[in-house]
């Protein structure tokens, strides 16, 4: 089954507090605005897929709704690549902007928080290690037995291994089995992941802009997303906590995140080929910009001081080593129990519509029951993100059967 999603919206003209892929303005609000706080779990210890023990695991997580007495209404949100468990609700009435699906999120919204227990962490190696509301253990966090910050001793870590510190999380909590799971671009890998290797907790899925596995083009695209890092000579091979952070580079490639987790119909209509400044011609000197490279690299120099390159850089590990379930996207269609509801951008340039494609056709081909819908819109990949009362249809009509 599939449905075309119509749109709702315009081009959106700004870029959003320098966030990567983007969050919404304070459009969709609630009459009154769901309020959640941020809490703390931990893990004493965790073994990652790779062998190594971590010792004293932490990461930050909020809810919304109630659980029931029978723990049978829990929903899991699982957040993108450089978000974190914010998905919905405000942390004070006074915050600028709720949650980045508080369209989707909320009391007798699609997601109802009425009806269902929401819940959504902060993953390991998350990016905004200077963002008071992020709790996260990485590669910037002090190491137990050596008393210094891991740096590049941190263990290399999978979508696999976010997987099993929420599953520890959602077992803290008494339950058993997850109504549904869902989560945009790097939470649609995570979704994938736990349909694939715990269903029998999985009820229901719902990945969107996402595919089952990261392809030959994309892992060579998160290379490129990482090598600014690697050539700013403040990367110090990963050896620079207590010293300058390579910011410059870090800058550069959410930059270039940016770029990509958009589109040109939302690039060329927001600024066309309009000089940074009107006074200097980009065609009088090299260093003469135009306005859209000025708007990205202030946005990627704003995001980079709350940001860690080294947990980037672990960020892209991660992304470009899934395959749900581990092996491949085939090997996971034959275990995926749940139905899934897959939500794409036909114009995504992150996860391609050959790449979504080819993940519904694999997923059928295992006997796995997928409903398709389509986000439309200027924002390509962040569709997923900012543009999801679209799909409030498709949510309403997959959580009924």
């Amino acid at each position: 089954m599939k449905y075309w999603i119509a749109a709702t919206a315009g081009v959106v003209g700004w870029m959003a507090m320098a966030m990567i892929e983007a969050q919404p303005a304070a459009a969709q609000n609630a009459v009154e605005d769901l309020i959640t706080e941020k809490k703390v779990f931990t893990l004493q210890s965790y073994t990652t897929q790779g062998g190594r023990t971590l010792k004293d695991v932490k990461v930050g997580w909020e809810s919304y709704g109630t659980l029931n007495a029978d723990k049978s209404n829990a929903v899991l949100i699982c957040h993108f690549f450089s978000g974190n468990s914010h998905a919905a609700g405000k942390y004070d009435a006074k915050d600028a902007a709720p949650g980045y699906w508080d369209a989707i999120i909320g009391p007798g919204k699609a997601i109802d928080t009425n009806k269902y227990f929401v819940l959504s962490s902060d993953t390991l190696v998350n990016l905004n290690t200077g963002d008071p509301k992020t709790t996260t253990t990485g590669p910037a966090s002090v190491n137990p037995d050596t008393g210094k910050p891991y740096a590049l001793d941190f263990p290399v870590v999978t979508v696999g291994d976010f997987v099993n510190v929420q599953k520890a999380l959602v077992e803290s909590l008494g339950i058993k089995r997850l109504a549904l799971v869902a989560g945009p671009s790097m939470g649609s890998l995570q979704t994938f992941e736990w349909a694939a290797s715990h269903p029998d907790m999985v009820a229901r899925a719902m990945p969107v802009i996402g595919a089952g596995e990261a392809d030959a083009q994309l892992i060579a695209w998160l290379d490129v997303w990482a090598a600014p890092i690697l050539v700013d000579p403040n990367w110090n091979k990963g050896d620079y906590y207590g010293r300058t952070p390579p910011n410059a580079g870090l800058a550069k490639a959410l930059a270039v995140v940016t770029l990509q987790a958009n589109h040109q119909e939302w690039a060329n209509a927001t600024f066309g080929r309009r000089p940074a400044k009107a006074e200097e011609d980009p065609a009088k000197a090299l260093s003469n910009r135009f306005q859209i490279q000025s708007i990205l690299d202030n946005a990627g120099e704003a995001r980079a001081k709350v940001s860690d390159a080294n947990h980037f850089l672990y960020l892209v590990k991660a992304n470009q080593l899934f395959a749900a379930g581990g092996t491949s996207l085939a090997d996971a269609a034959t275990k995926i129990k749940a139905p899934v509801l897959l939500i794409t951008q036909p114009k995504d340039l992150v996860f391609t519509a050959d790449a979504v494609e080819k993940t519904a056709e694999t997923l059928r081909k295992g006997g796995v029951s997928v409903t398709q819908a389509y986000l439309q819109g200027a924002r390509g990949h962040l569709d997923g993100v900012i543009s999801m009362k679209q799909a409030e249809g498709a949510i309403r009509a997959f959580l009924e059967k």
